[in-house]
């Protein structure tokens, strides 16, 4: 049966492909389905996540609940689940972390949300920390579209609010002046993603449409360019967060980033979603 308060997250979450407004506008949200621990059937929860490197991190804190939420038990008693991030869908098997692993991750999550931490001081348990890691094989999942136009469209609008998300943790983070080991790894996390996507993209696609349109070859060999241009970028901004906590100096790498992946997503999508249109 659906949950009153969950179900239009749901709803929500997957006509919007993750963007959500009201209380989880600019949240991190993904939807859980877990296989029920005593019925067996499958069970929909949207939970906040954090990314780290190749996993994600959900937090079973149930608002702070002297009980683990059913998700938990489920995930338990059945590992594989499904994770839904409204661009990819795949499935993934989870890990219940322990020990330091577990006190160092959720003081994490704690420093990117103080919530966490007023969760945990309202009961006696300690709340679990999962590590979901995708089984998807030769890329990261299903992409929630209906036409190959539309798939690298919402793969791109994808960075872009991972970005938007990164950027806004800057100014109305728990401590602003700082940068947090939270914003360290989700901007590492997105710079891997970013690198696969266009490492796919020159080996991948552009050689297919160089193949069947011969005439967007010039526009193929700028965007080629540019991702090189953006894995420098890339490159200079790992260099900065691991020689640097300044604030100031990280957001000027971020917004050049920014810029130059915003132009570059921009002519891609300009150049090349009419050859896609054509083709159907």
């Amino acid at each position: 049966m659906p949950n009153d308060f969950n179900q239009p997250v749901i709803d929500e979450f997957r006509a919007n492909r993750g963007r959500m407004s009201g209380y989880f506008e600019g949240a991190r949200l993904l939807l859980l389905t877990t296989t029920g621990a005593r019925t067996g059937t499958p069970h929909t929860t949207p939970v906040g996540y954090l990314p780290d490197g190749d996993r994600i991190l959900v937090i079973a804190s149930a608002a702070g609940s002297d009980r683990h939420p059913d998700w938990f038990h489920n995930l338990v008693a059945h590992p594989q689940v499904t994770v839904e991030s409204g661009v990819f869908t795949y499935e993934a098997r989870a890990e219940v972390l322990t020990g330091e692993e577990r006190d160092r991750l959720f003081a994490r999550a704690v420093e990117a949300d103080p919530g966490w931490a007023t969760y945990q001081e309202k009961t006696d348990r300690v709340i679990p920390v999962v590590a979901l890691h995708s089984l998807a094989q030769g890329g990261p999942g299903t992409i929630d579209a209906t036409s190959f136009g539309e798939a690298i469209k919402v793969v791109h609008d994808a960075f872009r609010h991972e970005l938007s998300l990164i950027r806004a943790e800057f100014t109305t983070g728990p401590n602003p002046t700082t940068l947090g080991a939270q914003l360290r790894v989700n901007c590492l996390t997105f710079c891997q993603g970013l690198h696969n996507h266009h490492t796919g993209e020159d080996t991948v696609l552009f050689p297919l449409i160089t193949e069947r349109h011969p005439a967007a070859i010039p526009a193929l060999t700028r965007l080629r360019e540019e991702h090189k241009r953006i894995a420098e970028l890339v490159e200079e901004l790992r260099e900065t967060l691991a020689s640097t906590g300044e604030a100031a100096v990280i957001r000027a790498e971020v917004e050049r980033l920014t810029a130059a992946l915003e132009a570059h997503l921009a002519y891609e999508e300009e150049e090349l979603m009419p050859l896609f249109v054509a083709a159907g």
